[in-house]
């Protein structure tokens, strides 16, 4: 009886080998949950988004908001078009983040309430879509580079501030006292017109003055300063795509009706790609080439032959018996046929005194196996070279044939 191999023979890895294998994972896993949660914490109430007066950011602006505060001007944070057209009074600065998000509807509201507030509207780079109903009688141009004009006027908030960081977005009006300052190209990027009682509206075409990055450059705060603290209370309106004004009808008539309905087709052609910030895209291929280089790394080498001990010691009747039935399961008479046909000639060759390198030719194994045996009705040929049995039965007896043949010759 074969003995059963005994001691630490398991094929399963051990704890410390397991260990090995994951820790490099884990490690890098840690130290990701690390970094996120450190990012999170670093920048958790401070960034609101661009241009947010609550935001501390490169690109919002926080900075001017408190130097308010310290002028004794309180900053009111707004986000829908019915919080900011009940908050504009003559005592009251209305900056619009970004008027090209409003529909034509909401334009219309927000200027009737505005014109006839006393007050002041600061419009941020607004353009083509929203500049001709916001302020009436302006015009846009082709947008220029943003860069450090002079003023070239006579208002004079800009000429205490001198030089400033303007450009973007050009205009051209000819309302009677308007104010077109910081020209680039011929055409004005700052623009101030009267208004209904005693209230004003300036155009800003670009919201560089207003970073927390940039308003320390040139007479950028000087001017930021003078346009949005002129009066005690400045509200700060940032169009959000969830109020519920943009998605009331539209009532105007031809003119900017059919603005508003360009803008709503531009809206359902946009694809779900459109709508995906153009991070996650860089952030998804970076983990992808992390994800090439893991594979990379922990790809298995191919290297020589180790041999290693199994952890049990198979009887050769069990693997016998278990080859077998796997040739019945997959009614493989042939393989199992020509198996038997082997090893039998195999087994006969050194009785019968052939080299093994012939055992398996028919012109060298069968003229010494009729040598050795008496002439009679088998077909020795088709015995051990012959066709596969046509059934099980038929296999069965090939089998019991061939091992009357092979004791035949060892007793002859």
């Amino acid at each position: 009886m074969t003995e059963v191999a005994t001691g630490s023979t398991s094929l399963s890895p051990g704890n410390r080998q397991v260990w090995v294998r994951v820790r490099g994972p884990l490690l890098a896993l840690a130290l990701l949950v690390a970094a996120g949660i450190a990012i999170a914490a670093l920048y958790s109430g401070d960034q609101h988004g661009r241009l947010d007066p609550r935001s501390a950011d490169p690109y919002g602006s926080r900075a001017v908001a408190e130097l308010l505060k310290d002028r004794g001007v309180s900053t009111h944070v707004v986000t829908t078009l019915d919080e900011a057209a009940n908050a504009v009074g003559p005592d009251t600065t209305l900056l619009v983040a970004a008027p090209d998000l409003l529909t034509t509807g909401q334009q219309e509201v927000l200027h009737t309430a505005a014109d006839a507030s006393g007050g002041r509207m600061v419009l941020v780079a607004a353009g083509p879509a929203s500049a001709g109903t916001l302020a009436p009688g302006v015009l846009t141009d082709a947008p220029t580079k943003v860069s450090a004009l002079d003023p070239r006027c006579s208002y004079p908030a800009a000429d205490r501030a001198g030089s400033a960081e303007l450009g973007g977005e050009r205009y051209d009006t000819d309302a009677p006292g308007a104010d077109s300052c910081y020209p680039s190209g011929g055409l004005p990027t700052l623009v101030r017109l009267d208004a209904a009682d005693g209230g004003d509206t300036v155009l800003l075409g670009s919201p560089n003055i207003l970073f927390n990055e940039r308003l320390d450059k040139h007479g950028n705060a000087s001017l930021a300063l003078q346009l949005l603290g002129s009066r005690s209370e400045l509200v700060w309106y940032l169009p959000s795509l969830s109020d519920a004004s943009a998605t009331q009808e539209d009532g105007t008539g031809t003119g900017t009706g059919t603005e508003s309905g360009n803008e709503g087709d531009e809206d359902t052609s946009s694809t779900f790609l459109d709508l995906i910030p153009s991070g996650w895209v860089w952030g998804t291929l970076q983990l992808a080439v992390a994800a090439a280089l893991a594979a990379i790394w922990r790809a298995r080498r191919l290297g020589p032959l180790v041999t290693e001990r199994l952890p049990v010691a198979v009887r050769a009747s069990e693997s016998t018996e278990g080859r077998a039935r796997l040739y019945r399961n997959a009614n493989a008479r042939d393989r199992a046929a020509a198996s038997l046909r082997s090893a039998t000639r195999t087994r006969l060759a050194p009785a019968l005194g052939v080299p093994l390198v012939d055992a398996h030719s028919p012109e060298t194994l069968l003229p010494a196996v009729s040598a050795h045996l008496p002439t009679g009705e088998r077909d020795i040929h088709a015995l051990l070279f012959g066709p596969t049995p046509a059934d099980d039965t038929a296999l069965i007896q090939l089998a019991d044939q061939l091992d009357a043949l092979e004791r035949e010759v060892r007793t002859s």
